[in-house]
């Protein structure tokens, strides 16, 4: 194991300049040029510059990769998991250092930071099990005397790209099961997030990771992003980030036939029907929409609700939503955080206005300025109601503090609002009906269906991933994440001493 070389530390008042990280060194990007990283919530505060990498720099990536892929691969699994467990304690030791260093870069309560470093932990622990598990199938054979079973085994060079929402729980969930599972990786976050991305590698450095196990890479998807797509070498490409980006990066990894995971966009629905508690739906709604700004895959962004009930329930929702505070994510008494950027207050501004002519506005639909507000990238906290299920607000991703509440007449009207979306993530039910809630469960076209809970809340030890628009099949976390990781090897021993033409040779005499 080699000595972790840190980034250079800068005197308090200078702003530092952070590194690549290739086979085991930081070091500086052959462009020559670096970006800057701001606080969302004050963007006169500028965390770092952060290399603009090339196609260059994942070439030498890949070359250290490859160098070190046999090696780790011939580790035993069951020792990549203890370096994994390392890595996991150091970074349930460091968690309000990492926590407040995502607040600052990435905009969320201080809360969800420490939520976020926890969901890392948790799969770094989870994963670090799977070294001695990793199961594959002993099963009987069809001839005497021979011996079958099937083993996982892994594919190569990972990919991995990642976004900026959950900085450092999206990277665990795919470094872990790849690198357990003997792969070694090549990581390109965010460029709004790469001070997050750092600390991690830092960290997995420090855990005992071999170089060229793991390299970072920042700069953008144009040029990072494209060039390990691109690499013959990368043999795995797992993303999260906007269905757009990602059907691009499938598109391009078709041409060599790559192995592609994609975590894609949502458009996640609660249901709430007549029989439901309100307050609690009321609690679940708005953790769900207003939580990490709206910006999650899994955000409730539609409120389906039987029409008895819609007036209680807004008159619910609007008095809660105007308590929530909007503030920088490291002042603890914030409910609401920034938008990422300023190119995100567009966004948002522009589905506020498409909402104006689609239904009505009850609460917020403007930039918040105001006092501490003004130089950070802040959105009210919004609300419509009257939204038809086909509505541009209640089918697009807008990936903000939006609301829409969508009233419709029973259970059944409410599946049709439910499904009918080109996305499938996450979806969920208020209801007191167990019947009703059964139905829901199979009836929800989502990879995930929560009763009486709001859309989002996953727990590392079941699959992650959606339906339709929202991904390709793949999962994250659970122990289904090693399937996007591992090829699987079927092997027959025959110790019978003659051949034997297995379905040949078992036809009834």
């Amino acid at each position: 194991m080699t000595e972790t070389v840190r980034p250079p530390t800068q005197a308090p008042t200078e702003i530092p300049t952070f590194r690549l990280f290739i086979a085991g060194e930081w070091t500086e990007s052959t462009s020559g040029r670096t970006f800057e990283s701001v606080n969302p919530a004050d963007r006169r505060d500028v965390i770092g510059r952060f290399q603009q990498g090339t196609a260059a720099d994942v070439a030498m990536a890949v070359s250290a990769a490859w160098a070190a892929r046999p090696m780790w691969q011939r580790t035993p699994a069951p020792k990549r998991g203890e370096i994994m467990y390392a890595f996991g304690a150091l970074m349930a030791e460091h968690k309000e250092r990492l926590s407040r260093a995502m607040s600052r870069e990435m905009g969320k309560v201080l809360s969800e930071a420490r939520g976020d470093v926890q969901e890392g932990i948790d799969i770094a622990f989870l994963m670090a099990g799977e070294g001695r598990r990793m199961f594959g199938d002993t099963v009987p054979s069809e001839l005497p005397d021979k011996w079958a079973m099937s083993i996982r085994q892994p594919i190569g060079i990972a990919g991995i790209i990642t976004p900026w929402n959950f900085p450092m729980a999206i990277p665990c969930w795919k470094m872990m099961p790849a690198l357990v599972t003997g792969n070694v990786v090549i990581f390109k976050p965010s460029s709004d997030t790469p001070h997050c991305a750092t600390l991690l590698v830092e960290l997995m450095a420090e855990a005992g990771f071999p170089p060229g196990v793991v390299s970072l890479i920042t700069g953008t998807g144009a040029e990072v992003g494209d060039a390990i797509v691109d690499n013959p070498d990368i043999a795995v490409i797992s993303f999260t980030g906007s269905s757009e980006t990602g059907k691009r990066i499938a598109t391009r990894a078709a041409a060599r036939l790559k192995r592609v995971s994609l975590e894609l966009g949502g458009k996640n629905g609660v249901v709430v029907l007549a029989d439901a508690d309100l307050d609690l739906a009321t609690e679940g709604i708005l953790w769900s929409a207003f939580g990490t700004t709206g910006q999650r895959c899994t955000a409730c962004s539609r409120v389906i609700v039987e029409r008895p009930v819609v007036e209680p329930l807004l008159e619910r929702l609007e008095a809660r939503a105007r308590e929530l505070r909007l503030g920088a994510g490291l002042d603890e008494s914030t409910d609401v955080g920034p938008l990422i950027n300023p190119g995100a207050i567009d966004k948002v501004a522009s589905y506020v206005e498409i909402g104006r002519a689609e239904g009505e506005l009850v609460l917020g639909g403007g930039r918040a300025s105001d006092g501490d507000l003004e130089h950070g990238n802040f959105f009210e906290p919004t609300i419509f109601s009257g939204i038809k299920p086909m509505a541009r607000i209640g089918q697009e991703e807008i990936f903000g503090p939006v609301l829409s509440v969508i009233p419709v007449a029973d259970y059944g009207e409410a599946i049709l609002a439910l499904n009918q979306t080109r996305y499938g993530l996450s979806s969920s039910i208020y209801t007191q009906d167990v019947n009703l809630a059964f139905r829901a469960m199979r009836d929800f076209e989502t990879g995930i269906v929560y009763v009486n809970a709001g859309t989002t809340g996953a727990e590392t030890h079941l699959p992650f991933g959606g339906w339709k628009e929202t991904g390709n099949g793949h999962r994250e976390a659970g122990h289904a994440a090693l399937d996007s990781y591992t090829e699987w090897k079927s092997i027959y021993v025959d110790f019978s001493g003659r051949l034997q033409r297995a379905q040949i040779d078992n036809q009834p005499s």
